[in-house]
């Protein structure tokens, strides 16, 4: 992803980088192409944890939020437009006075509207169009009016959330059917995995049993939201891919709303690589209990995985599943 369209750019000599300087470039995805840019300037900004370790992996520099001052900045825009907006703003404000802020999407994440905005305020170059997308730019000399870098917003029972987090309208309707669900007595070892901004682990830790909870999230911002929200000292917070992380000792039970989108598809390998995590963090009495939209194939996984598997709750939209006896 775009690299035709900044080559094209750069090679026609429509688009000028400055000479020296970092150039930011921010939230790409991982299959974004920067080869078209000079390795040793630049700075990727990803907050998400997975993206964040490919593109060290790659050998880039990586923070999780910008930090200028940039020489250029290089705007890969989100679906959520507000967070696009936002992202703009954030970078026009971290570029020197005249460095280029170049914005790439496609038509899919709404880049023509973003475009329209744009030129009703600032001086925007011709657009580069190739491949269902566009890129253009306009000089940092000031933001467009009204639009702000990402804040936090108050949301339904005065939990924070912030632009582009998932469910950040509100707690997830999947998220509440499953804390209503959960037994009336938990263990006292527990994970919350992919926490978001700590909607699932508040109901959690109303139970007076529970002596500590890890929160794994790998969206940096919604982990910072969660922050604000669980405030209870029996909360611990990881900023970590939950399919990845291991607590120090097994523990007796684990949450979960899974991630099920890579991009705008269905991915069901996401939930069930939790549940795989899930079932290798337990203890042999642990628990899992899970919520995932009634379509998503999780139960061969879930099957393969814990040697008792049943639907506790649910409705047209939903199913809670309570899965017991990890294998290893």
């Amino acid at each position: 992803m775009s690299a035709p369209r900044l080559r094209l750019a750069l090679e026609d000599g429509a688009l000028a980088l400055p000479p020296e300087g970092r150039i930011a470039v921010v939230h790409p995805r991982s299959d974004t192409d920067l080869s078209s840019l000079p390795r040793d300037r630049v700075e990727v900004v990803q907050p998400v944890q997975p993206m964040h370790d490919d593109f060290a992996r790659q050998g880039f520099a990586v923070a999780p939020a910008l930090g200028g001052p940039y020489a250029a900045a290089l705007v890969i825009l989100p679906r959520a437009k507000a967070l696009a907006r936002g992202l703009i703003a954030a970078a026009a404000r971290e570029v020197v006075v005249g460095g280029p802020v170049i914005v790439d999407g496609q038509k899919t994440d709404g880049v023509e509207s973003i475009l329209r905005e744009l030129r009703r305020e600032l001086a925007v170059s011709a657009p580069i169009s190739k491949g269902h997308g566009k890129l253009f730019w306009f000089p940092a000399d000031r933001a467009p009016a009204g639009w702000a870098p990402p804040a936090r917003q108050r949301v339904a029972g005065g939990f924070v959330t912030a632009p582009g987090v998932f469910s950040a309208d509100g707690p997830d309707p999947g998220s509440v059917l499953l804390a209503e669900a959960l037994p009336a007595r938990l263990p006292e070892e527990m994970a919350d995995l992919g926490a978001g901004w700590g909607y699932l682990a508040t109901r959690v830790l109303e139970r007076t049993e529970i002596r500590q909870l890890h929160l794994v999230e790998a969206d940096r911002i919604a982990l910072d939201c969660a922050r604000e929200n669980v405030t209870d000292p029996r909360a611990v917070f990881h900023w970590a891919d939950a399919r990845c992380w291991r607590p120090e000792t097994p523990l007796g039970g684990v949450v979960t709303n899974p991630p099920f989108h890579a991009g705008r598809a269905d991915d069901p390998d996401l939930g069930r690589a939790f549940v795989a995590a899930a079932a290798e963090m337990l203890a042999p009495s642990g628990r899992l209990w899970l919520v995932a939209n009634r379509h998503l194939p999780y139960e061969a996984e879930l099957s393969r995985r814990f040697g008792a598997v049943r639907e506790i709750a649910g409705d047209a939209r939903y199913k809670v599943i309570e899965a017991a006896r990890p294998a290893r």
